[in-house]
């Protein structure tokens, strides 16, 4: 254990976290996304894990390590379900909720439609799969910058 740090935040994930950059994408995917074949592509390779929790804690305990980018633009991206782009799931007003609650302020969330989120999946430095069983439990964050003296 370490102080400060969330417990759901192992090695690995921290390591990545760690070593992404500015503008950097990662995913946070729930159990039936095709974690494998499409972390095979990212620049990790590998699946990572935040096993046996949802994607809301999932998010919770990311956002309390990674900046997300700039104000100026949305920095997480959603699953869209199909047929209905701008239905919100369960799952992801509960991924809203953390994302505001991090931030500070209300951040909203982009769509992405689910066949082009696979797409830029695979262009992430990594996957993070969760316990998350619900259907739509798949998000793109980006990276931004801690301003110096923070």
């Amino acid at each position: 254990m370490l102080k400060n740090i969330d417990p759901a935040l192992n090695a690995d994930v921290l390591h990545a976290l760690r070593a992404m950059g500015h503008g950097d994408t990662l995913v946070i995917s729930d159990t039936n996304f095709p974690t494998d074949s499409v972390a095979r592509h990212t620049t990790v390779g590998k699946v990572l894990h935040i096993d046996n929790v949802s994607a809301a804690r999932a998010m919770k305990a990311i956002l309390s390590v990674l900046p997300l980018d700039t104000p100026l633009q949305p920095s997480v991206g959603r699953m869209e379900v199909m047929g209905a782009p701008d239905q919100l799931e369960p799952v992801q007003a509960e991924v809203q909720k953390e994302i505001d609650a991090a931030e500070g302020k209300s951040a909203p969330m982009y769509g992405i439609e689910r066949f082009a989120f696979y797409e830029k999946a695979k262009q992430a430095y990594c996957v993070i799969t969760t316990g998350e069983t619900r259907f739509y439990g798949c998000f793109l964050l980006t990276k931004g910058v801690i301003p110096p003296g923070k």
